[in-house]
């Protein structure tokens, strides 16, 4: 009877340790509504997520230093402004996730090759690491930041090929 006890302490203690991984674990689960457009008003600091025009969720969201304005060159601080899509994601993301924009599109190459200059590229949602997290609202390089706590949520509900406009 001793040993099958130690066994049982050890198995609860496992499947403790397990369940509360699990908990912790910065990959979200979702089975609500589908995610059929995000919205970025970047003169409201919002971002939104919408099920064929209702929202489904909010959130407060920082943006490249020189945000007004539609991102025009790699280095200009800005967030580009119009319709894109979700193409791709990042779980090992330095800012604890990210789901990237489809920014450069045709239109943005050839504004930018037009004036010999690169459009950038790499725009992104994505969390807030530590040493952002001064308060200051406008910091990225570009990108769409949230909370860290946010960006698995979204990551968890919005799909890649879901279209995102961005709107001054």
């Amino acid at each position: 009877m001793g040993i099958s006890m130690q066994f049982l302490k050890v198995g609860l203690v496992l499947a403790l340790f397990l369940g509360l991984s699990a908990c912790s674990s910065k990959f979200k689960t979702y089975n609500g509504p589908e995610v059929t457009h995000v919205l970025v008003s970047k003169s409201e600091r919002r971002m939104y997520l919408l099920h064929n025009g209702e929202v489904l969720k909010t959130y407060r969201v920082g943006l490249g230093p020189a945000p007004a304005g539609h991102k025009q060159f790699l280095g200009d601080g800005r967030t580009p402004e119009g319709d894109y899509f979700i193409n791709r994601r990042n779980p090992d993301s330095k800012f604890h996730l990210s789901i990237g924009i489809s920014y450069p599109n045709a239109e943005d190459i050839a504004r930018a090759a037009a004036e010999g200059k690169s459009p950038g590229g790499d725009i992104f949602i994505h969390g807030r690491p530590r040493k952002y997290r001064d308060g200051r609202r406008d910091w990225t390089a570009g990108c769409i930041a949230v909370k860290d706590r946010e960006i698995e949520t979204i990551y968890a509900m919005v799909r890649d090929g879901t279209p995102i406009r961005i709107t001054p």
